[in-house]
């Protein structure tokens, strides 16, 4: 398996976990370290020490400082030009939005948080907390390339061996990567949740009518998705006549029925409305 492990530092202080991403990586056998900034020779020299066979930097000045575009770029980049089986990242906030940005990129998934990792044949799991790490589950994965973040101290850190050398494989920072707002809107017109007197909201049971039947040629998926929107097509009837906005559940909004926009509660708006209808919220 063809690994590589991304050595996420800030100018020049690397993070421990990072060492102990690459050791798991050696575990699997020969392993090339990942390397991004300007003027990284002793985070190189370190990645040796610390059992890379090959180290690939990318020394530029435009990764002076973290940007997450251009990383996110030169990573996918390279991982599109080398096809590595498995890139491990110590978790970190930066290698979060890195990993998922680079993912996008690379038409891939990424598992974040692994407290450990098993590879069999052409098969990764991978185990994470979850519930504030009141459960464990186990992420299996087929998918080529896959990005996994490390939670740090939950595997070992390599002994250092000091003095060691190896290859280096310099590449080109993607300096040119932009981030572009290709579509923006907002809906115009409507009562505003924070200021509504009255609520209608919706959960998934809005999607539950079975006199409903949705066009012929939509998967078990799409059909759902319809019969909701029908559902709130309803509920915002019921809203407009009473002069009232429409809301919805967090489970509505990520089915994908309604825009996060209309989420009401947990990790969306605080309402104080006169009157709340809940419709299909169990």
């Amino acid at each position: 398996m063809k690994t590589f492990v991304y050595i996420d530092h800030f100018k020049g202080e690397v993070q421990p976990a990072s060492w102990e991403a690459l050791g798991f990586g050696k575990s699997l056998g020969a392993v090339s370290a990942v390397v991004f900034g300007s003027g990284v020779d002793a985070v190189v020299k370190s990645a040796f020490e610390y059992g890379a066979d090959e180290v690939i930097v990318a020394d530029d000045a435009a990764l002076l400082d973290f940007r997450v575009e251009v990383y996110a770029s030169t990573l996918s980049s390279l991982v599109s030009s080398q096809s590595p089986d498995l890139i491990l990242l110590p978790t970190t906030s930066r290698t979060r939005e890195m990993a998922a940005m680079a993912a996008i990129d690379l038409n891939t998934a990424v598992l974040t948080d692994a407290t450990g990792i098993e590879v069999n044949d052409d098969q990764i799991t991978a185990t994470r907390p979850i519930y504030e790490g009141k459960l464990f589950e186990k992420v299996v994965s087929s998918g080529r390339p896959q990005l996994i973040t490390l939670r740090g101290r939950a595997f070992p850190k390599p002994a250092q061996e000091t003095g060691k050398t190896g290859k280096v494989t310099k590449v080109e920072a993607r300096s040119e990567a932009l981030t572009t707002v290709e579509e923006y809107s907002v809906a115009e017109g409507g009562v505003s949740l924070n200021d509504a007197g009255v609520i209608v909201s919706g959960g998934r049971g809005v999607s539950n009518n079975p006199s409903l039947q949705p066009p012929a040629g939509l998967d078990e998926k799409q059909a759902e998705i319809w019969r909701a929107h029908q559902g709130f097509k309803l509920v915002g009837d019921l809203a407009s006549v009473l002069g009232g906005a429409v809301g919805a559940s967090r489970a509505a909004v990520d089915a994908g029925y309604i825009p996060y926009s209309n989420q009401v509660g947990q990790t969306g708006k605080v309402v104080a409305p006169d009157l709340y209808i809940a419709c299909g919220i169990s």
